[in-house]
């Protein structure tokens, strides 16, 4: 870790939720104004931000970054732009209950006149319309901000492989110690 971020977190700890996990334990208890043990997570306005800037800023673990943001349509950060990628993802318990929904983006740098594709990628998760907050906000007498509107993004940089695939294409190398591994099922002729 190396990371003064995970001061929270207990010595031999790591921080791998599931989807699950953070939409019911983080983002919903965030939404409800509840306080979240452990307080890993921090508040970050994303957008000014680009994400290499996030370490040290983002609560790291390993290669990825978590923060709290408020929801936007505002994207646009100094050097680029996060674009959506396919449809929303819904977030099932285990009991098949729908507690949230998940986005994908995808980072565009932009350079002078044009834009490049980066490997960076976004997943911003949300409460499902039916999990909304806004009653708690208003019990607990604060109606300046609606709490409801939070979003939890997670940041990481794809390591995509040269090849497009879905990731199991073989180097040279590998192809060829798998094609030494069947040499025991090929039947050399005998020399005296």
């Amino acid at each position: 870790m190396g990371d003064d971020n995970n001061i929270n977190l207990p010595p031999g700890f790591r921080f791998y939720p599931t989807d699950e996990e953070l939409v019911v334990h983080f983002l919903h208890r965030k939404a409800a104004l509840l306080p979240c043990h452990p307080d890993v997570i921090p508040d970050l306005d994303l957008y000014p931000y680009n994400p290499w800037e996030l370490d040290g800023k983002a609560m790291a673990e390993g290669n990825k970054w978590y923060f709290f943001s408020r929801k936007t349509a505002n994207r646009i950060t100094g050097k680029g732009y996060w674009k959506p990628l396919g449809v929303d993802e819904p977030i099932f318990t285990s009991a098949s209950k729908k507690v949230g929904m998940k986005k994908y983006y995808v980072f565009y740098s932009c350079e002078e006149t044009e834009e490049v594709k980066t490997n960076w990628i976004m997943q911003e998760y949300r409460l499902s319309e039916s999990g909304s907050s806004s009653r708690s906000s208003k019990r607990r007498g604060n109606t300046k901000v609606d709490y409801s509107k939070w979003v939890l993004c997670r940041v990481y940089e794809h390591d995509c492989d040269d090849g497009g695939g879905d990731g199991t294409e073989l180097s040279c190398l590998d192809e060829v110690f798998l094609s030494l591994d069947d040499l025991d099922e090929i039947s050399f002729p005998k020399y005296n």
